[in-house]
């Protein structure tokens, strides 16, 4: 009885968890559509441990989600509407995890092929996304590897896309970051995140590493998150690493049909063989987030 007592006001036991989760669920009303399917239990404990289990905070934070996701429609994008951003291999779902199971996404900023933010963003979330459904059972977070090879502070990455990015991941999915390992940025880099890392709030600045192959630290830090052979060498590892954009693309072909079943979109119309998944997306008006209904 006294040690749980002894807990921190941020470490909640089970039952209090249970008891947050169910107070957050409450108070959000009644769901329906996409918004009662994204609001899982595990999805709810996100949040609250986002705002350090703070109900009323929690519940803003993912009413604001519901809302954007009601409007943005992440689980609608299909890979075809965002597969010329991924054509130089700048982010891409890696071909193996890390050490604790957690999908990887590879980020190589120096390889930006487009101008449009938007275009961009909407390529970012798709692969958000991916890397959740890819998830191992029991595993919520993923991990990112940034490789700065060719980054320029001139032609690469905009303030405004930067931030985007920051507020795409830090508001609406919440504790899906375990890390982001930032491998050998340059020296010019460092002017860039002087104003990066004011977007940042405090929990996700904990999980941004600086990695330098020179550093005993950083070294042991990568082996500490990944095995070595399945690191490519870009980032210090024995991997070759080789983006073949239309065997990615075959890959995330068969990932959409994943996520439309997970979704239900094939369900909505009694004959759905032979049309392609967005043929067969529910109608948007029954699937009204609370924002909307």
């Amino acid at each position: 009885m006294f040690r749980r007592r002894n807990n921190s006001h941020h470490e909640q036991g089970a039952d209090e968890q249970l008891q947050k989760v169910n107070e957050l669920r409450t108070s959000l009303g009644p769901l329906s559509g996409r918004s009662l399917q994204y609001c899982t239990d595990a999805c709810l404990k996100r949040y609250l441990v986002a705002r350090s289990w703070n109900v009323d905070k929690a519940k803003k934070m993912l009413e604001e989600t519901l809302k954007w996701r009601a409007t943005f429609k992440p689980e609608e994008i299909r890979w075809h509407e965002v597969a010329m951003e991924g054509e130089t291999g700048k982010l891409f779902r890696a071909g193996f995890h890390d050490r604790h199971g957690r999908t990887v996404l590879i980020l190589r900023p120096g390889m930006q092929n487009t101008t449009s933010i938007e275009n961009q963003m909407k390529h970012l979330v798709y692969l958000i996304e991916n890397a959740i459904i890819n998830l191992p059972e029991g595993q919520e977070q993923m991990a990112w590897l940034i490789d700065f090879t060719g980054w320029s502070i001139t032609n690469n990455v905009p303030i405004k896309s930067a931030r985007d990015t920051v507020n795409i991941l830090q508001n609406h999915y919440p504790e899906r970051l375990a890390v982001a390992f930032l491998y050998s940025p340059p020296r010019i880099f460092e002017a860039f995140w002087k104003i990066v890392k004011y977007f940042l709030d405090p929990i996700t600045f904990q999980k941004v590493k600086f990695v330098y192959p020179k550093n005993k630290d950083s070294v042991e830090l990568m082996k500490s998150y990944f095995d070595m052979d399945n690191l490519p060498t870009e980032f210090g590892g024995k991997a070759t690493l080789n983006y073949d954009h239309e065997e990615f693309s075959r890959l995330m072909a068969q990932d959409d049909i994943k996520t439309a079943k997970w979704w239900g979109f094939e369900k909505s119309h009694t004959i759905a063989n032979g049309l392609s998944s967005s043929e067969v997306a529910p109608e948007p008006n029954r699937l009204a987030s609370p924002a909307e209904a």
